[in-house]
């Protein structure tokens, strides 16, 4: 695992401080109580929203990788396993040349 930060988690990092900024600069704003206390709901929800589907891309994308991971490491197991006959059948029939050749 890397030891830095992915740029999705980068995004999601900014992603989460805009809306922590911009909660408190509505808290600040020149609002009644209830028209700021909806505005903020409604901007929650809207990240809350936004978080699940970046959950979800994220997700899907890790899914995606640990696949493509899981591919290539069995063709190169194949590869190996054909190299490693490869070897054996090349060191028997040397074995077999010196043998009658004995």
């Amino acid at each position: 695992m890397s030891e830095g930060t992915g740029a999705g988690e980068k995004f999601l990092f900014f992603a989460i401080g805009a809306l922590i900024g911009a909660a408190i600069g509505m808290l600040f704003a020149p609002k009644s109580g209830q028209e700021s206390r909806e505005l903020i709901s409604r901007r929650f929800r809207d990240g809350v929203d936004f978080l699940s589907e970046q959950k979800q891309s994220v997700g899907e994308r890790a899914s995606s990788l640990v696949q493509e991971g899981k591919d290539i490491l069995s063709r190169q197991k194949e590869s190996l396993a054909a190299a490693f006959e490869a070897g054996r059948q090349a060191y028997r029939e040397e074995i077999g040349k010196s043998q009658a050749e004995s």
